[in-house]
């Protein structure tokens, strides 16, 4: 079905088969008119990637001093994104976030690791790192549940989340995680769909409340970019000189002369509902499902095409967030909670090279993906508990995986 301002019209056609199209896509078609009124297709076109901004639109610039340029050095270094933590507040999730932690710290005992670690400057978690149900332990013990049951029935003015049930272990643990890494390293913080912050896209940032230790670490109330303001049209140039950096998803971040786009994966995910196969029809692993369609929304010029029809977002009236303008082609294009690793470069008609990365859920796979930003080139560190021989190091297709043990 092909729609516009004008009205509907129902398309056929082989050619539609050999495109991966879904509910919302941005495409021209080609084709005539039959006798019961479809169009039948000969051609699609879609508006295939943006160009890249111009280097001195990100160019980070000083609010204090009349917007003259102001030197960063961060784009020289390496980024480290990872998503799924998946804290639940228990302690399996010590070892992990300590491995983690150490490794960003560079208090590794590997060499290779330390190596890395000590180009690292800034990490990017890409949402999801509260684990969904969260319940107090009572709350999930039988013979517990039926005393606060009885408990919540003698006062019948209850108002709000109740509090025999909320725990409050897993943003604590979250807020211990970052206030340890800030002093020595910028954390950019996307909210997932399993984290407290409103189910809508474009999620808003979570909110310092939640991190009375961390937030030390964050810009004051006063200087806070405004909520309303629409996330995911314009990158933010004026430099962040806050370690905290808690965002939107998605979200635009420049850091160094890179523009990078982010998602914490529900627009992905959402996305994949709709195809049953990728556009080449033939058997593919989760991470190449992935990277067509993170491809595919670059061509498209739309990060989620399936919202509002299936996808729940906040419903602008005069201009779309989503739309990937011309002049904001991102360099590095990330997606954050996925079943695997993987990586792409996906190449425009007019020389745009954009690095699609694959983010695994850390809680499952005990990944961390390392971005070079001036290269680009992508690195996987993997965390597994296995026994006490060390890290092995092994380089494959020019990606380096890391084995902390």
């Amino acid at each position: 079905m092909l729609e516009d301002e004008s009205g509907r019209l129902r398309l056929i056609g082989v050619a539609l088969e050999r495109e991966m199209l879904v509910t919302g896509c941005i495409v021209a078609v080609m084709g005539t008119e039959d006798a019961n009124g479809d169009f039948e297709v000969i051609d699609v076109k879609v508006p295939d990637l943006p160009a890249h901004p111009a280097p001195e639109d990100l160019a980070p610039k000083s609010a204090d001093s009349g917007g003259e340029l102001k030197a960063s050095s961060e784009g020289h270094g390496k980024a480290a994104i990872v998503s799924g933590l998946g804290i639940s507040g228990s302690s399996g999730d010590s070892l992990a976030l300590d491995l983690l932690m150490e490794f960003l710290l560079g208090e590794s005992t590997s060499p290779s690791l330390q190596a890395t670690a000590s180009q690292i400057t800034r990490l990017i978690i890409a949402g999801n790192s509260i684990a969904e149900g969260n319940l107090q332990p009572d709350a999930v013990n039988p013979s517990a549940a039926s005393s606060n049951r009885k408990a919540a029935h003698s006062s019948n003015k209850k108002y709000g989340y109740d509090s025999s049930a909320y725990n409050p272990a897993p943003t604590a643990q979250l807020d211990l995680f970052l206030s340890t890494l800030l002093p020595s390293l910028p954390v950019t913080l996307l909210p997932g769909a399993s984290d407290p912050a409103n189910v809508s896209i474009p999620q808003q940032p979570l909110h310092p409340a939640l991190f009375p230790h961390s937030r030390a670490y964050a810009s004051p109330p006063t200087q806070a970019q405004p909520t309303d303001a629409p996330p995911v049209r314009k990158p933010r140039k004026v430099a962040n000189t806050y370690p905290l950096h808690p965002t939107t998803n998605p979200t635009f971040l420049t850091v160094g002369n890179n523009l990078i786009l982010g998602t914490s994966g529900q627009p992905t995910d959402d996305i994949s509902k709709y195809i049953s196969s990728t556009p080449n029809s033939s058997p593919s692993t989760p991470a190449e499902t992935t990277l067509d369609l993170m491809e595919a929304t670059l061509r498209w010029r739309l990060i989620a095409p399936t919202a509002p029809d299936t996808l729940w977002c906040y419903p602008y009236q005069n201009s779309e967030p989503f739309v990937l303008e011309e002049g904001w082609c991102p360099h590095l294009y990330f997606v954050g909670n996925q079943e695997a690793f993987g990586t792409r470069v996906v190449r425009g008609e007019e020389g745009q090279e954009v690095r699609c990365v694959s983010v695994p859920r850390f809680a499952e796979t005990g990944e961390v993906v390392v971005v070079d930003l001036e290269t680009k080139d992508v690195s996987v560190i993997r965390f597994q508990v296995e026994g006490s021989d060390g890290a092995a190091v092994k380089e494959e297709e020019g990606k380096g995986f890391f084995d902390g043990v």
